[in-house]
Order: structure tokens, then C-alpha cells, then sequence
């Protein structure tokens, strides 16, 4: 009933299944609960214990005087998924199996199609400590002949290694357990190249990380370092907004923009704290009489070689970097004006810095120079003057906030080709879609910040991985192609192959996040694998509520250089219907 529920759409909430057991259908493309030992990325049934009863039982407890205790009856933190007993879980795998296998006519099924792989939460209650129980079914092509099922055991955490299983025990082991006489080794391995600390004086942790994903064939050794032949992939997730990173002031200006753009939608603008220094009029009366003293703007517009500074070469990435660090050199009258203004306390000393503005062009006082193809509405008043004849604008409801965001969003989107057009023309064709003004404004905003969440990957890969062009290239139009088709998503992990040996230096003398061996026999649907691996984070959320001696208790003998590991265990078995 639940397969054919799903088949529209995935149910958002759990099953009851007789009174103890929750059922979850879980999508092949969701956050899957047991990723920290499972590659597949098909739909699946999670099985865990029903929460139900105990809720309703503290409820009834709580009525029975909640004048006495009302703090009792404050919402209490969800304890997390719960486990059911090893027996349960081995039972309900039996249902399971038993429901799949095409013999069983004595069932009176007809609808023999194949089910979504199943996975049941066990509290490990066992001597194995069986954290997992799963059942797989083997296909030939609509027919279900057989059911894979896989048992994961987890001890830990802990740092001494003499608790590690031997490579060639573990073989063994599976020889004998599988009648095989050959197995095969695969090996993989993580490891963080760059973790995001957590940023002072907030509350939450920044979940950005940059970290490679190893796999390699002939495994010698448990622990081994991955050999340089190995096939190696680059993970980004980064979050903008690290005070750290050398694009602050970009991501600061942008917040800026952002909240412009806010305003001009819902009419309520939150503006900057007013500068301890100079305010956004001072520096603008400041501007406009420096330009009333030189000569048609000669000092603001510079010349041809000038601007072409801050093109950079590709075979440069440094120079590229540096250029979108400082300011640009071909900086316009309007970007000029953002850079004064992008400091403004308030909606009226923003009307007071444009009427100067418009009050200079009307007199003729200044003739400012402007970027070719300009389109905001401030670069066609200045258009205007040239020809002594302004429109009239007036300075109320919304419209100096859309004039100042106009001018902000042209100069970010240059600050930001500034830095990619140094990456090769085949991206600039990209980059149309990133800078096109043929949508709204609030589109236009929504693609700059596209635009800044991949520089901010760019230059992290830049200066902390040191990467060159040749790296940088296929990375951004890796970012440009996800960009192009999707919303902004900061916690979306960018992936790349690269070659180990590009970042070998970052791990070889470090302790890796996961590493795993899988030893393998047979072919096909005949194939079996166990698999050993040690991660630092455990490799179950249902914790140790049901059994304390799931996780066993460890001490690091003093040392903090020691990492923590959890040890997990996964041994297949198969059922053959046929």
C-alpha cells in the first residue's frame, strides 16, 4: 500500500505498522539515514520503532496535575528515531522476505512486483551490536529470485587501533562464510581537506567543508594511504559570509543589495547602522564637488589602457584574484556614487544624496562619464544631461530605492565578470544568463548571488588548495552549469574529479575522516561483500536511548591528538527463491 501510494508523490509521514513500528518511505534523491555505509541512491523503507505511545503515556502524566507542574507541559525536544529490538527487526526482515518470494503462493498474492529495499533501526541488543538490519531483492528483469540481506554491527567510539580487524583475517572470514575461494579488495577513503571552524558570537556552525573522496582497487593493508593511482573526488559545500575569506567586503556589499531588493518588494528596507566615520551625504558632497573641479571628468573615466588593468590572464590566477580583491580601475559615475552610498543610514539621507546628484546634473555643474550600454534609470538622467534636458524625477515612494539598487546591481555584476572572464570565452557564453537585465530586478539579484556563491567557491579552492587554471576552469563551469538550471542552494555539494596527487599534500600526514575496505566475491546477482570501515561520526542517529552498550565507553589516555573512530561492520547473506 505504501509502494503504491508513493508512486505520485513520496508520503511525508510515517506508517503505522501493527502498534510498535513506524514505516517510512524514504526518496532515492532525500538525505538518506543510512549513507555513512550504504551507496545506493534508490527509494527505501526505514523501519523504527513507533513514538506514539510514548507521547501519549507523557501526556496522561502530565494532565494528572498540570496546575502543579506546568513546566512540564513546555514542548520537550524530539528524542530523535527510536530502535526496535534486534528479534523485532529480524522478524520484520522475515515478513519481508517472505512476501517477495514468488513461491509463497499460499498467500494469495498476485501483485508480485518488487518492492523498495528495506532497512530496519536496531537497538543493538545483541553481542554483535546489530545497529542495522536490511533486505535487498535480486532482480531478473520483473521477477524477484532472491533477497540480499545485510546485517551492520557498530562498536566504539574509539582511538585504540589494536581494536581494528586484520585485512587478511577479514578475507578469510569471507571466504569461509561464502564458500569462495577468490575475493576481491576495494578501498575508499575521506578526507577533510578544509573544515569551516565555527564563526565567533554566532549560535550556529558554519557547515562549509571542502573534502575528497578516494577509491582505489587492491587493498593491501587496513588503513592504508590511498596509492596516487587511485580515482579521486573533490567535495565543496561552502556558505558565503565567512569573515575570513578575502570576499567579505563583496559579501557585505551584496547583503546590501539584498536588502535593497527586500525593500522594493515588501516596502519595509533594513538600512545599514550609521558610519562611525564619514556619512553616505558627506561623502557624496565630497564626490560631487571633487568632480565640479575637473575638466569633463577626465580623472573619473582614465584611459583605454587603464581600464584594461583589470582584465585578467588566464595562465594568472593570482593576478585574476587580486583584481576582484580591490577595487576596479574602470569604475563609472554611478559605481563611483554606489561606493558612497552603499553606506546610507536611512530612507531621507538617501533622497538628500540623490537630489545632489540630480541637482549637479540639471545645473550642468558635473557631465560625468558612464560605462557603454549602462541601462539604469540614473545612467539615462546623466545620458539626459549631456543634451541639457532632464526628466523630472520625483524623489518619493520606492523609487530611490530602485534607483540606488539599479546603479548597486550594474556595478556587482562588473566586480563579478571582473573576476570569471579571465576563465575562457566558451564560460563567458554562461555568463549571459548570470548578467542578463531581460528579467526583473528581483531575478537580476537572485543570479548575482549565484554569482557571488561561486566566486567565493573559486577563491577558496584558489587559496587554500593553491589551484591553478587548469583546475579552476572545470570547477567553474561546473558551478556555472548547476547555476544555470537551479535555485541558489549554498548547502549543495559541488563535485569534480581531480588527480590525488593534486592534493595529496593536504592528507597524507592526516587521519581520515572514513576509511573503508570492501572485500567482494562472485559476479552479478551471485555477488556477496563484506565490508569494514571506520568513520568519526557515527554511522547510526538512534543513538544509545534503548541500549548503552551500543557505543562503548572510551578513553583517549589523555592525548587529544587521538581521533575517535566508530567501527562498523557490514556482512551480507543471500536468500535464493530459485
Amino acid at each position: 500500500r505504501i509502494r503504491e501510494e508513493g508512486k505520485d508523490s513520496i508520503p511525508e509521514h510515517p506508517y503505522l505498522y501493527e502498534t510498535d513500528v513506524e514505516i517510512s518511505l524514504v526518496s532515492g534523491s532525500c538525505k538518506s539515514p543510512i549513507e555513512s555505509f550504504w551507496n545506493g541512491s534508490s527509494a527505501m523503507y526505514i523501519l523504527q520503532k513507533a513514538t506514539h505511545n510514548e507521547e501519549s503515556d507523557s501526556m496522561e502524566e502530565s494532565r494528572t496535575d498540570d496546575a502543579v507542574y506546568a513546566p512540564e507541559l513546555l514542548p520537550k525536544a524530539s528524542p530523535g528515531p527510536l530502535a526496535l529490538s534486534v528479534g523485532r527487526a529480524k522478524q520484520l526482515i522475515s515478513l519481508y522476505t517472505m512476501v517477495q518470494n514468488p513461491n509463497m503462493t499460499y498467500l494469495g498474492k498476485s501483485d508480485l512486483a518488487v518492492l523498495p529495499l528495506l532497512w530496519v533501526r536496531c537497538d543493538g541488543s545483541d553481542t554483535q551490536h546489530t545497529c542495522w538490519i536490511g533486505a535487498e531483492p535480486l532482480k531478473a528483469g520483473n521477477k524477484v529470485t532472491g533477497v540480499n540481506i545485510y546485517m551492520v554491527s557498530c562498536d566504539g567510539p574509539t582511538a585504540d587501533k589494536t581494536c581494528f580487524a586484520n585485512l587478511e583475517e577479514l578475507k578469510k572470514e569471507h571466504k569461509i562464510r561464502h564458500h569462495s575461494s577468490v575475493v576481491t579488495t576495494k578501498g575508499f577513503a575521506r578526507y577533510e581537506l578544509i573544515a569551516a571552524a565555527a564563526i565567533e558570537d554566532t549560535t550556529a556552525e558554519s557547515e562549509s567543508n571542502i573534502y575528497v573522496d578516494i577509491t582505489w582497487n587492491g587493498v593491501e593493508k587496513i588503513l592504508e594511504t590511498p596509492p596516487l593511482v587511485s580515482a579521486a573526488t573533490l567535495n565543496i559545500v561552502l556558505e558565503s559570509g565567512d569573515p575570513r575569506s578575502p570576499v567579505f567586503q563583496l559579501y557585505r556589499e551584496l547583503q546590501f543589495l539584498l536588502a535593497l531588493a527586500e525593500g522594493l518588494k515588501t516596502g519595509v528596507t533594513e538600512w545599514p547602522e550609521p558610519s562611525e566615520s564619514e556619512s553616505a551625504l558627506k561623502l557624496v558632497q565630497e564626490f560631487l564637488t571633487d568632480l565640479k573641479k575637473k575638466l569633463d571628468g577626465d580623472c573619473i573615466s582614465g584611459n583605454k589602457s587603464e581600464r584594461e588593468k583589470i582584465k585578467c590572464d588566464t595562465a594568472a590566477v593570482d593576478s585574476c584574484i587580486k583584481s576582484i580583491f580591490g577595487e576596479r580601475e574602470d569604475l563609472d559615475f554611478t559605481e563611483q556614487l554606489w561606493c558612497k552610498m552603499k553606506g546610507v543610514s536611512s530612507y531621507q539621507e538617501l533622497i538628500d544624496c540623490f537630489t545632489l546628484v540630480i541637482k549637479s546634473l540639471e545645473l550642468g555643474e558635473i557631465q560625468p562619464w558612464i560605462h557603454q550600454g549602462s541601462s539604469s534609470f540614473l545612467s539615462q538622467l546623466i545620458q539626459q544631461s549631456y543634451h541639457g534636458k532632464m526628466e523630472d524625477v520625483p524623489l518619493s515612494d520606492i523609487t530611490p530605492i530602485q534607483m540606488l539598487l539599479e546603479i548597486g546591481l550594474e556595478k556587482m555584476k562588473k566586480d563579478y565578470v571582473s573576476f570569471f572572464i579571465g576563465k575562457s570565452r566558451s564560460s563567458l557564453l554562461f555568463q549571459d544568463y548570470f548578467i542578463s537585465t531581460s528579467v526583473d530586478l528581483q531575478e537580476q539579484v537572485h543570479r548575482v548571488q549565484k554569482l557571488h556563491h561561486m566566486l567565493e567557491i573559486i577563491v577558496s579552492c584558489t587559496g587554500l588548495l593553491q589551484f591553478r587554471h587548469e583546475n579552476l576552469f572545470p570547477l567553474t563551469q561546473i558551478c556555472m552549469q548547476y547555476y544555470k538550471e537551479n535555485p541558489l542552494n549554498e548547502k549543495h555539494v559541488f563535485q569534480m574529479p581531480i588527480r590525488p596527487a593534486l592534493v595529496k599534500k593536504f592528507y597524507q600526514n592526516d587521519n581520515p575522516e572514513i576509511w573503508k575496505v570492501e572485500i567482494s566475491s562472485g559476479h552479478g546477482q551471485k555477488e556477496v561483500k563484506t565490508t569494514w570501515q571506520v568513520s568519526t561520526n557515527a554511522p547510526v542517529e538512534h543513538g544509545t536511548a534503548n541500549n548503552s552498550g551500543l557505543f562503548s565507553d572510551s578513553t583517549v589516555n589523555g592525548s587529544s591528538e587521538e581521533r575517535l573512530y566508530f567501527i562498523t561492520t557490514t556482512q551480507c547473506s543471500q536468500v535464493q527463491f530459485t
